[in-house]
């Protein structure tokens, strides 16, 4: 998930780093193994297993604590409350203090509830807090009431998987393996209720009534059964039949999906970075976005922006994009421009400059601690 992709991207960028520093990761003992490599720089200890509350608030701040650590570096929201350490927390964003229903997973309802308890007074606690976008320190400073020069901007990097493939032939595979049409549009499905699933589906009827020969909709990360609820509820359920719901793709064959996809639409609600537009900006993809939250400062310019709410909008743009060869083509090498300024190397050059401003001596150790992603779901 989200998070633990950014931990992971930037450890690997920090073990081929140039630096005196050594990093020491610890984790719970859980079914990530083999996600990352010890180093030279970079050490893993695995602590026993334990619920992630008691594991974070008791388990790794006695192991930090009984270490020879300078810093500790918390990298998903939470941290230990009782750390001796000067400590760095990355808050990704605050969804879950800004509303609170009980829709999810007994986990997912349990993490929000810890997060609401935990982050307001991490955040009060920590030397310096990092966050993924300026729209997002602005949520955090206000909601926190932190000053400003305490929150600092990194921005997520793109992983080099993501890119124009080349190789016809292995898009030819993977096409053939899920079955998936020549041409068709692609949203990444969830049924949280901020990725605007449902609007796709408004918006994606309305496009498929008002042109002679729409392009199928590929649908991921959904059931069938929660798709066609969703139809149901917009009156069409004969749309089904020209859509595409894909098993689970691991995150590796993502870039191949998004390489043979036409359209992109990712209409959020409420994204703090979204990871998801700038890959596939990198695939070469044109995107259509919100023009909300964090969306138009990621987009830079490069993608279609919409109103979430307003599923004609998303039609119009889809039959604009796909009638318009030369839009197409701006929005496309747009995108490919602007997923340049997203680097993992830059974003781990950057976490060591904040490293360096707290390190009390010359060799520093850095503690790491993210979550595992099937305990809290962000």
């Amino acid at each position: 998930h989200g998070m633990e992709i950014v931990a992971l991207e930037i450890l690997r960028e920090l073990q081929q780093r140039q630096s005196d520093h050594q990093y020491a990761v610890f984790v719970k003992d859980d079914v990530d193994h083999g996600c990352l490599e010890e180093s030279k720089k970079v050490s893993i200890n695995i602590l026993k297993d334990a619920p992630f509350p008691i594991w974070e608030q008791s388990s790794l701040p006695i192991a930090v604590n009984n270490s020879n650590a300078d810093i500790l570096h918390c990298t998903s929201n939470t941290a230990p409350l009782f750390s001796k350490l000067p400590t760095i927390v990355t808050i990704h964003d605050l969804i879950y203090m800004e509303s609170l229903n009980f829709s999810g997973s007994i986990y997912q309802n349990f993490g929000n509830i810890y997060r609401r308890l935990i982050v307001p007074r991490i955040a009060r606690k920590a030397s310096i807090i990092l966050t993924v976008s300026e729209y997002e320190k602005q949520v955090i400073v206000k909601r926190l009431k932190l000053r400003e020069d305490k929150v600092r901007v990194i921005y997520n990097g793109v992983n080099s998987q993501f890119r124009q493939i080349e190789d016809k032939a292995l898009l030819e595979e993977f096409r053939n393996k899920h079955d998936l049409p020549e041409k068709f549009l692609l949203h990444f499905a969830n049924t949280a209720p901020k990725k605007n699933t449902l609007g796709v589906l408004r918006a994606f009827s309305l496009y498929s009534s008002s042109v002679p020969k729409p392009l199928p909709l590929v649908l991921t990360d959904c059931s069938r059964t929660h798709i066609c609820d969703l139809l149901n509820q917009i009156n069409a359920p004969g749309l089904i039949d020209q859509i595409k719901i894909l098993d689970y793709i691991e995150f590796s064959n993502i870039p191949y999906l998004l390489n043979l996809a036409t359209l992109f639409l990712y209409p959020s609600h409420r994204e703090s970075f979204g990871m998801p537009l700038i890959e596939a900006m990198a695939c070469g993809v044109p995107v259509i976005t919100s023009n909300t939250s964090a969306l138009p400062e990621i987009a830079g310019g490069a993608a279609c922006m919409i109103d979430p709410k307003d599923p004609a909008e998303m039609c119009q743009h889809i039959i604009a994009l796909l009638s318009n060869n030369e839009l197409y083509q701006n929005k496309k090498a747009l995108g490919l421009k602007n997923s340049e300024r997203f680097s993992w190397k830059i974003a781990a050059e950057k976490t060591i400059d904040v490293y360096n401003e707290l390190a009390v001596t010359k060799q520093t150790t850095k503690y790491y601690n993210y979550k595992p992603a099937n305990l809290l779901s962000a």
